[in-house]
């Protein structure tokens, strides 16, 4: 059966073209998507190793090197680690995917099939590696000192919080905690159809996933909050520091 070179090429640049989708839409990369097309038309070009009789550590040494450039002509030189990182991370699952699907019939019935599973599968990765992503980054570890003591709570930022003290314009962090003290600061509030007063505290130190905030107050809140595993809301505000 002859296997034509320009079919391989076809394919190998589907691939890589979504796998670089794949990689722009989980990592949120705002670059044109020409550069993607133009990134996989080089990596395609491995096909061409297919008929030169080269070593395998050779063939590997050719690969990395045109990943390399694949994904500096993709996304840029910017954050070159990570998009380096999450690139090798979902060329593994999907290589993983079609060894498992390997129909180990002819060659054209195999092309036809991944053709068809590959954006199914692209779409299910991107979705599940974004889902683990988002959970990973929007949890912090806040670290309150006050008074000798110290509380170590996990948190996540509120977009809605955006509740701060008028006078100073400190924002607040919301909490789950019982700290006796004469030394409250009573800021208003407004919800939604409801208004009212939250006591807070001037902490002596707050640390945030090891950066250290100032000009925040704490805030004691008297409901529990529903969400699981939380027990500190952050405010909107603490978004561009925490960057």
């Amino acid at each position: 059966m002859k296997i034509y070179i320009e079919l391989i090429y076809i394919l190998n640049f589907l691939l890589d073209f979504m796998i670089l989708y794949g990689t722009k839409r989980l990592l949120k990369i705002s670059k044109d998507i020409k550069r993607q097309i133009y990134a996989s038309i080089l990596g395609s070009i491995t096909t061409i190793f297919l008929e030169i009789k080269i070593s395998n550590l050779q063939l590997f040494i050719i690969k990395v090197i045109i990943s390399i450039l694949m994904i500096v002509i993709a996304f840029g030189k910017n954050n070159f680690f990570k998009n380096t990182l999450y690139f090798y991370m979902i060329t593994i699952i999907l290589g993983g995917v079609i060894y498992l699907f390997d129909l180990k019939t002819t060659f054209y019935i195999n092309m036809i099939f991944i053709s068809m599973i590959f954006p199914v599968v692209i779409y299910i990765v991107v979705k599940e590696l974004s889902n683990y992503k988002l959970n990973i980054q929007d949890k912090y570890i806040v670290t309150i000192s006050y008074k000798n003591k110290k509380y170590q709570l996990e948190g996540f930022i509120d977009t809605g919080n955006k509740l701060k003290s008028p006078i100073s314009n400190k924002s607040v962090i919301l909490v789950n905690l019982k700290i006796n003290t004469d030394n409250i600061i009573y800021i208003p509030y407004k919800a939604l159809n409801t208004e009212g007063i939250i006591p807070c505290i001037k902490p002596d130190k707050v640390i945030i996933n090891n950066k250290v905030i100032n000009n925040c107050l704490i805030g004691l809140s008297k409901d529990k909050f529903q969400i699981e595993g939380y027990n500190c809301i952050l405010p909107n505000k603490l978004k561009e520091d925490l960057c």
